[in-house]
């Protein structure tokens, strides 16, 4: 098969879909941003590779601007090879970490961390195995902010979990995951899009998040049911944290969004005490 699909001019997912070492694009950075403010508002979503779609475009600017929020978390988002332009996000910095290049496209494709606050830091973290046909791995993002009147930072993980793949190398994505996480001190938000459509692979999350302290987010029934899932799987779409109030000041799922087959997370969260400690 593959010698036929040479002969006719076409290349094989192995030479579309290239590895790349681990890395993050920056666009529209600046440093005089301000810290984020003790109420955080979310966007999670996985976009589905439509970035470059007219209609996510229209979508996407309709979310943002109805919602404004402070922290935007993408999954599936491209990015332009050769510009390292993002069309969609031309006003708001952001950090991108790919997990592979389409070289048919001349596109990254990866998660996406976008805000109008200032990032302290940023790293990116290639899942170890890669996923079958295309051979590429999956990839997290982390980034950390200052929160106002805080003592600790808060560090955000961007995740997009590996799929199609046997659950020892599931439960290693999150390994290779909860060896950054564990030695944060602060507030954590753990987003993306958890590929969890078996309760064996939702177990493996809810343990590993429990050790770390994080908390789901918790919807509403009639909200949780908007959320992508297959037939009776768990969500596949989360959002968990640590360091905020038990509940959140808002939960909700857009479901009037058509251009993916996920639906945006939209949440409001709110930082527990203590402020900062008087020295």
């Amino acid at each position: 098969m593959r010698q036929l699909i040479s002969a006719l001019g076409f290349a094989t997912p192995a030479q579309r879909f290239v590895r790349i070492p681990e890395m993050v694009l920056l666009g529209q950075c600046r440093s005089s941003l301000p810290n984020l403010s003790s109420r955080i508002k979310i966007l999670s979503w996985n976009i589905a590779k439509l970035t470059h779609h007219p209609h996510w475009q229209q979508e996407f600017a309709a979310l943002v601007q109805q919602h404004q929020p402070d922290l935007i978390f993408l999954q599936e988002a491209w990015v332009c090879a050769q510009t390292q332009h993002l069309f969609s996000l031309t006003q708001i910095p952001w950090h991108f970490a790919p997990n592979f290049l389409d070289t048919q496209h001349q596109h990254y494709a990866g998660v996406l961390t976008a805000t109008h606050v200032r990032c302290l830091s940023s790293r990116s973290r290639l899942s170890r195995h890669h996923e079958p046909i295309i051979q590429t791995p999956k990839v997290a993002l982390l980034t950390e902010f200052a929160i106002h009147d805080r003592q600790h930072n808060l560090l955000t993980v961007n995740a997009h979990l590996i799929n199609f793949v046997n659950l020892g190398r599931f439960r290693t994505q999150l390994a290779q995951l909860e060896a950054l996480i564990k030695p944060h001190q602060g507030a954590i938000i753990f987003a993306g899009d958890f590929n969890t459509w078996h309760q064996s692979r939702w177990d493996l999350l809810a343990q590993m998040t429990n050790r770390l302290g994080l908390q789901p987010v918790h919807f509403a029934a009639k909200e949780q049911q908007k959320i992508k899932r297959f037939l009776n799987s768990p969500p596949l779409d989360y959002v968990f944290c640590r360091g905020f109030r038990s509940r959140p000041l808002s939960a909700k799922v857009v479901e009037s969004a058509r251009s993916s087959d996920h639906k945006p997370l939209i949440v409001e969260l709110a930082v527990e005490n203590p402020i900062v400690e008087p020295v």
